[in-house]
């Protein structure tokens, strides 16, 4: 089994992402347009709505032309607050966030191992901001980076 980024993260990521691409910055963006464009249903993407309102990422509006819209400029949301937002702390492995969990947490040989794995991971997301994600020269940088055609996706 892999190890992955829960569905979760995925598509609380795509809605910010939407809805910063689709101007909410300035005015909400509806539910049903995020749900059109990026293929996660209407009722997820409410609860998803829910968890980054709390969170203070999102703001709600009521009414014909209500929507969502981002509560701070894409350039100030960082990865990492989405993604815990969606999911809470991001963690490999359960006992980084909740030691009592394991029997074994005194005498694992590969305890530091996970936590600084976990702590690369947390970092990766905090150093990009939703803005970057938003950034089609930061995507060509990226896939430059990684050795990859600009613009190619992975299957």
């Amino acid at each position: 089994m892999a190890l992955k980024l829960s569905t979760r993260a995925r598509y609380a990521l795509r809605m910010m992402l939407d809805i910063a691409k689709e101007g909410g910055e300035e005015g909400p963006v509806s539910l049903s347009g995020v749900s059109k464009r990026t293929r996660v249903s209407r009722g997820y993407l409410e609860q998803l709505a829910l968890a980054l309102r709390n969170a203070g990422l999102l703001q709600g509006y009521l009414g014909k032309q209500g929507g969502y819209r981002l509560s701070r400029p894409a350039r100030e949301i960082r990865l990492q607050e989405i993604v815990e937002a969606a999911i809470g702390p991001i963690a490999i492995l359960d006992c980084l966030v909740a030691p009592e969990t394991c029997s074994q947490v005194e005498s694992c040989e590969c305890r530091l191992l996970y936590e600084l794995i976990n702590k690369r991971i947390v970092e990766a997301f905090a150093g990009f901001t939703l803005e970057d994600l938003r950034d089609p020269g930061w995507h060509a940088r990226l896939a430059r980076q990684l050795g990859k055609e600009p613009g190619a996706r992975d299957s």
